[in-house]
């Protein structure tokens, strides 16, 4: 697995695992296929904020390679 805090490693079409908003406190991951990038900088400490194909928007915590 891929660090989530690096917007270079992270393209539409993969599988991840982010948290959501609303799953902050508690760590629980949501796992789905990036659709739209949606932090501008080249990396963040907290992951990159993606929205996946179903809609839900979080940042990155795992990458899974195809």
């Amino acid at each position: 697995m891929m660090n989530g805090g690096q917007r270079s490693n992270i393209k539409p079409g993969l599988e991840v695992d982010i948290v959501l908003k609303q799953d902050q406190r508690t760590g629980k991951l949501t796992r789905g296929v990036v659709k739209d990038i949606l932090t501008n900088s080249q990396n963040h400490p907290h992951g990159i904020k993606v929205r996946l194909q179903d809609g839900q928007v979080g940042r990155v915590k795992n990458i899974y390679e195809s």
